[in-house]
């Protein structure tokens, strides 16, 4: 029997050991009833969760009976503590152990925090008539103790949650983005990106350049936020030396890919062509690769460059595409014109680009030369009176001489 002069610790309360905690007795009686009444005070859970939770609510049957699971598992887990307060609480790994890990993905952080809210709330309002008399204060702190542990414990498991998730889709977008350098179009992209989140609206291309240095994961993060929000979907990839971003969206994708330009290193950044769908984004991605490897050949060139305006760069690589592309666009339909317009592109790029020696060699009037390659522009769309312009033409004419001849 302590004296007036003797600290009372025998009832010292979890976290407040003073005289004047309840007696040990009391605390004992105080957990005796917490466990009596734990599927009492499981069933008030519940129902508060379906009263004040829409999402609960919307949860299929048996995920609600998880969650159920998880509200009674963290009830018992307190009562535990209680009993012991010098034990560590149990976290909220503990209390998700007897659910299947596909419920994580069904409750995001914030749902498990109000879950944690809830049970305390009601532990709190019944601490009254499940406490022994005099401990209801002791009750309700160690409540608020308990649910302050089992929150941060929380907030831990789903920032590892995110890491290992954010670990998963970097993998997963290099994956992807190797397989569009490939030239790979299958469905497998498709269901890849899908699981990256992409939205699947709109078109798609896909932009080269060289990477910056110290391009590392969180520069690399903001990135792909920025291109995001300029696009609607993006994803990023570090190929070598060089960045490789695919954009998708319903907007101007060239003029988001032209906003990005900063974000590269020094040199060429090529914008590959617009194309329906990611499914075909390998043919935008191929021609972006090749404008890439091409560019040195014109130094001239715009930053960034569409790929297609590197057509006879490219075909001097060896880039089968662009060559077929060159006839197709510009030979075939010259040839196929009325109003001698190819023989005329030909006598005008065979004699210096001169309008008089074009005129002579014709025996017609230089306004009909002029004429005549106005019509060149318009059935093309390569104006041979521009400097550059007309040196896409003259190799597009020669290939195609070339073509006719096999």
């Amino acid at each position: 029997m302590p004296t007036s002069t003797e600290p009372a610790t025998a009832g010292a309360s979890p976290g407040s050991p003073d005289a004047a905690g309840p007696r040990a007795e009391d605390h004992a009686a105080t957990v005796q009833r917490i466990r009596e009444g734990t599927g009492f005070l499981a069933a008030a859970a519940l129902r508060h969760l379906d009263e004040r939770l829409a999402w609960y609510r919307d949860l299929p049957a048996e995920d609600r009976s998880y969650v159920g699971l998880v509200a009674q598992t963290g009830i018992k887990a307190f009562v535990s503590w209680f009993a012991d307060p010098s034990a560590p609480p149990h976290g909220v790994g503990e209390m998700f152990a007897a659910a299947p890990p596909e419920l994580t993905r069904s409750i995001s952080l914030q749902h498990t925090l109000q879950l944690v809210r809830i049970v305390v709330d009601v532990v709190e309002t019944h601490s009254d008539q499940i406490a022994a008399p005099g401990t209801e204060r002791e009750l309700r702190e160690a409540v608020l103790r308990y649910s302050r542990e089992v929150a941060f414990s929380a907030a831990e498991v789903y920032a590892r949650a995110a890491e290992v998730r954010g670990a998963w889709d970097a993998r997963l977008e290099a994956l992807v983005v190797d397989a569009l350098v490939r030239g790979d179009g299958d469905d497998s992209v498709r269901s890849r990106v899908s699981a990256l989140g992409w939205s699947g609206r709109g078109k798609a291309l896909v932009v080269v350049g060289g990477a910056t240095t110290g391009l590392d994961d969180v520069r690399t993060a903001d990135l792909r936020r920025v291109a995001r929000r300029a696009a609607g979907d993006a994803l990023v990839g570090i190929h070598g030396d060089r960045l490789v971003l695919l954009l998708g969206g319903e907007g101007d994708l060239v003029a988001a890919a032209t906003g990005l330009l900063s974000r590269f290193g020094p040199g060429p950044v090529v914008i590959g062509a617009v194309v329906p769908s990611v499914a075909e984004a390998s043919r935008s991605a191929a021609a972006a690769l090749a404008g890439l490897a091409a560019a040195p050949a014109w130094p001239q060139a715009p930053r960034p460059v569409m790929a297609d305006d590197l057509l006879p760069e490219r075909v001097l690589t060896g880039d089968e595409s662009a060559r077929r592309t060159l006839v197709a666009q510009a030979y075939e339909p010259l040839r196929e014109a009325s109003g001698a317009v190819l023989e005329t592109l030909s006598a005008y790029l065979g004699t210096g680009r001169s309008l008089e020696a074009a005129a002579r060699r014709l025996y017609v009037h230089p306004n009909t030369v002029r004429y005549r390659l106005r019509k060149v522009s318009e059935i093309t769309g390569w104006d041979p009176l521009d400097a550059r312009e007309s040196f896409v033409l003259q190799v597009a004419l020669a290939l195609g001489q070339l073509e006719s001849r096999r």
